[in-house]
């Protein structure tokens, strides 16, 4: 590949496109004569002003601002008076009615129907009653409708296998029979 040649297209002549969207062109660059000091006055930027200069006035009128009076008194403060009031602390107490949490109900799925479901629902059981110690009515009803509905479905469950078993049997034995 030659080097002198470029892979690239020509540059585009935009034929002074840039020119007619409204803009002033930036001033021209003129070197100067003065290194790393600031251009002279006539040559590139204008000089910028030296020292403090008051900011614009604000709250111009166009704005609908009120100008502020100068040197206006203001009406003295009155005294500050501090009002001690007792720290009120409020605790939930347990339910007085409190929610049922099928605690015995999720054992005996656990032992005898089906283990998963009767972890779950004893989780739900215990978590039903720390909320009703809590004084939590939502949170214990969510919780004591979840573990009663894991101990219906775990004892269904149970009760389903151990038929299959029972029929399972049966039919084994009068097989073996014939």
């Amino acid at each position: 590949m030659d080097p002198n040649k470029s892979a690239t297209a020509p540059p585009m002549n935009y034929g002074g496109e840039k020119s007619s969207m409204g803009q002033m062109p930036p001033p021209a660059y003129h070197d100067s004569p003065y290194p790393g000091y600031p251009p002279q006055p006539g040559m590139g930027y204008p000089p910028q002003p030296q020292g403090f200069v008051s900011p614009p006035p604000y709250g111009n009128d166009g704005y609908g601002q009120q100008p502020h009076p100068m040197r206006q008194e203001y009406p003295a403060h009155p005294a500050t008076v501090t009002i001690h009031q007792p720290t009120v602390y409020v605790t939930r107490s347990p339910l007085a009615e409190p929610v049922n949490d099928y605690i015995c109900y999720s054992i005996f799925t656990l032992m005898c129907c089906c283990l998963p479901l009767g972890i779950a629902a004893l989780i739900y059981s215990i978590s039903t009653r720390e909320a009703n110690h809590a004084g939590d009515q939502m949170a214990a009803e969510r919780s004591s409708r979840m573990a009663r509905t894991l101990n219906h479905v775990g004892l269904g469950i149970g009760l389903a296998v151990l038929i299959l078993v029972i029929v399972y049997m049966v039919v084994v034995a009068t097989v073996l029979t014939q």
